[in-house]
C-alpha cells in the first residue's frame, strides 16, 4: 500500500482533543501544506485564520454551535474562508474557490495527520460571530472551522471506529451504473 493511502488510513477526526500545545514549527508546516495545494490558475483563493493564543481562541470558541463544545479544548482552531472573485469563475456558473478551499483544508488535515494530530472540520459555527470578532469583511464566506490537536486518549470519545461505504457505492468505471 502506498505511503499516502497509509496516511489517509491514519487520519482521525476525533472529538477527543487535548489542550496540549502545538509547536509553532508544526503550525507553520500546516500553513505551508495549505499554501502548496493546487488551485485553478494557481489563484490560491483560500484565506485561513489560525487561532493559537488564548484571546483569539476564546473569540473563536464563542462561535461554536451547540454540539461542538468538544472543540473548546483544541489548542488550534482554523477558520477557512474565501470569496468568488478570488478564483476562477466559469461561464457555466461554476465557482472554483469552494473546491480549492476544500482541497487546501484537506492538505492541512493530512499534514496534521503526519504529525499524529487530530484535525476535525466543522460546519457548526456562527459565521456572524466570527466575522464580528475577527473583522472579516462581509463579502467573504466562512466555510469551515477545523479543530486541531493531539488526541486525548483518556477521553471516552477517542478511538471511535471509522466507517466507510463500499467503493461500489461511490465510484464507477466507464459508466455511471446507478442511472441504468
Amino acid at each position: 500500500m502506498s505511503q499516502f493511502l497509509e496516511l489517509l488510513k491514519k487520519r482521525i477526526s476525533s472529538r477527543a482533543i487535548s489542550a496540549q500545545e502545538i509547536s509553532s514549527e508544526i503550525i507553520d508546516e500546516l500553513m505551508q501544506a495549505g499554501q502548496l495545494t493546487a488551485s485553478c490558475f494557481n489563484n490560491q483563493p483560500w484565506r485561513f485564520l489560525f487561532l493559537t493564543n488564548d484571546d483569539a481562541l476564546n473569540k473563536g470558541r464563542k462561535a461554536l454551535a451547540s454540539g461542538n463544545e468538544w472543540a473548546e479544548s483544541a489548542p488550534l482552531l482554523i477558520i477557512g474562508f474565501s470569496k468568488p472573485d478570488l478564483d476562477c469563475q466559469l461561464k457555466d456558473g461554476r465557482n472554483y474557490y469552494q473546491f480549492d478551499l476544500g482541497m487546501a483544508v484537506q492538505s492541512i488535515m493530512m499534514q496534521a495527520t503526519d504529525y499524529n494530530l487530530a484535525a476535525r472540520p466543522m460546519a457548526g459555527f456562527s459565521q456572524s460571530i466570527l466575522k464580528t470578532e475577527f473583522k472579516i469583511p462581509d463579502e467573504y464566506e466562512i466555510y469551515v472551522m477545523v479543530a486541531v490537536g493531539y488526541e486525548d486518549e483518556s477521553n471516552g470519545r477517542a478511538k471511535i471506529e471509522r466507517k466507510r461505504k463500499p467503493l461500489s457505492e461511490n465510484f464507477y468505471t466507464n459508466k455511471v451504473d446507478f442511472l441504468n
